[in-house]
């Protein structure tokens, strides 16, 4: 295969659309100014519309094809992405059109490569993806292109997606702001002046303009959720163990990040789970249920159910004015399907939950990171806040660790309690609306100066440190410039199919997440 990462002059994206004994007619047609034009236009504005779970019926019926599905998306990604820059190393048109029309050749003899069949996709950069430069958002990996897939990016290319490139990220998924030195910043789909979130900004970005049906993610630190919240779609951090990672070094001690779904409906991240989730012998703890089930009903009574609201945990979180009144006022959509919601604290300082989460960060990343800043020539392409998580790190004793994992476990069991009350507790998604794309992190929030460059997304730790399901939706639109915000959906251990569940609830009770179109797609 030609180098993905150059550009092709070769054939146009519609070269594929048809056999070629229509092609001439449907390239009259298609003449600039024609009627051809007008319904060709129309044709991918409906195929646009459609999300992931009805785009893969009609592919399945043959409603529509792999080329039409590709094409109205490239055409999409060729207008949006100078502006948003949400996919990067893109692989060339003409490759893709022609891995389409393989698709559709293959559906025509009633072969079907799996729920994803023809799809488009840009997997996040963070995952290793055979023959597409993967480059963490580094300089270190600019020139990377691996040589074979990370275990979930395999699942999804063996599930009939066609990867176009990758998704953006922050430099090695560190921070909530997709920016670095390789691609450049990503911009926010309901307002390119402000940050898109991360670690998984481009996917979320993507997905919102609809450049993809489906994105993939990972999550330590709100990585999926931060950025759903602030694009208003929805992410899924899955309990540990439902999405397996390997290759792994470590398949014993990291426990804290896990790769994920987005969609734009919770039925479309509940299909892209089914494909990713599932048990692998490389790692020891992932789940053995069978993934199948999440690409089933969510229809789900939840009259007389229960929900925790934590909030800003009494107080001891600082945000940004607007946020909890947004955030409170989608709890209605709860108490509209029958649930009584409460105001819920968990037994444990907000205070305590931070020293726990920064100790085992340090210890997680920092081990990932070492060997870059023992090399003097590659330390010095680090960002500083990459050197703040490997300083950290080797300043670290094995008693401090200890005592982290105990507190963990704190955390853990301090959750099973609220548990033993409520189906489901929330919180926000963040602590702040979307910011300027200038600024590399918030330094202080209504007031309180912020000592870490992730301290302003201290809301999502606590839940990543319990190892629990969690499903960011959208909650709406506030602050000074009116912007998306998110509430995180918290289930019990394992209980996966019930988030999903209540998060399609939820999503129903509120028709205008769907409504809700980011102003380029309005025009």
């Amino acid at each position: 295969m030609d180098d993905p990462d150059q550009p092709s002059p070769s054939l146009s994206r519609r070269t594929f659309m048809t056999a070629p004994a229509a092609f001439a007619a449907t390239q009259a047609l298609a003449a600039p100014g024609s009627a051809g034009t007008a319904r060709e236009r129309s044709r991918d504005a409906e195929i646009l519309a459609m999300g992931a779970t009805d785009l893969a019926a009609a592919l399945r019926r043959r409603d529509l094809s792999s080329r039409e599905l590709m094409a109205a998306h490239l055409d999409r990604t060729d207008r949006l992405n100078p502006r948003f820059n949400a996919i990067v190393s893109r692989v060339p048109a003409d490759h893709l059109m022609k891995a389409a029309a393989a698709c559709d050749a293959d559906a025509a003899a009633g072969r079907f490569r799996g729920p994803l069949h023809g799809f488009p996709h840009a997997v996040k950069d963070t995952a290793p993806t055979r023959g597409i430069r993967t480059t963490q958002g580094s300089p270190i990996l600019r020139d990377n292109i691996p040589t074979a897939d990370s275990l979930v990016v395999s699942r999804m290319r063996g599930a009939g997606a066609i990867f176009v490139g990758k998704s953006n990220v922050p430099e090695f998924a560190l921070g909530s702001h997709s920016f670095n030195p390789v691609f450049g910043v990503t911009r926010n789909a309901w307002n390119p002046a402000v940050a898109a979130g991360g670690s998984t900004g481009g996917g979320a970005v993507a997905l919102a303009l609809r450049m993809v049906p489906l994105a993939d993610g990972s999550d330590f630190g709100g990585s999926l959720r931060n950025p759903a919240g602030w694009n208003n779609i929805f992410g899924f951090r899955p309990s540990f163990g439902r999405v397996p990672s390997a290759p792994s070094s470590d398949v014993f001690g990291q426990t804290f990040a896990t790769s994920g779904p987005l969609g734009r409906h919770v039925r479309d991240v509940a299909l892209l789970l089914s494909v990713q989730a599932g048990p692998d012998p490389r790692a020891p703890f992932s789940l053995p249920d069978d993934p199948a089930r999440f690409a089933g009903s969510l229809e789900r009574a939840w009259k007389g159910g229960r929900i925790g609201w934590l909030g800003d945990l009494q107080g001891a979180l600082p945000t940004e004015p607007g946020v909890m009144e947004t955030c409170t006022h989608a709890l209605s959509a709860f108490r509209d399907i029958g649930m009584v919601v409460e105001e819920a604290k968990l037994p444990l300082s907000a205070e305590e939950m931070w020293r726990t989460a920064v100790t085992l960060r340090f210890w997680s990343v920092g081990a990932d990171l070492i060997g870059y800043y023992d090399d003097p020539a590659k330390r010095a392409l680090l960002k500083p806040e990459a050197i703040y998580e490997i300083e950290g790190y080797r300043a670290l004793t094995g008693r401090q660790v200890a005592e982290a994992s105990e507190g963990r476990s704190r955390i853990y069991q301090a959750f099973r309690t609220l548990f033993e009350r409520y189906d489901f507790v929330v919180l926000p998604s963040a602590q702040v609306f979307p910011f300027a794309v200038e600024e590399r992190w918030p330094r202080e929030i209504a007031g309180r100066a912020m000592d870490s460059y992730h301290r302003w997304m201290e809301v999502t730790l606590p839940v990543t440190m319990a190892g629990l399901p969690a499903l960011a939706v959208p909650a709406g639109f506030g602050g000074a410039k009116n912007l998306p915000i998110g509430l995180q959906i918290v289930g019990p251990n394992h209980a996966d199919l019930a988030v999903l569940q209540v998060g399609h609830a939820y999503e129903q009770a509120f028709p205008w997440i769907a409504r809700s179109l980011p102003e380029p797609l309005r025009t």
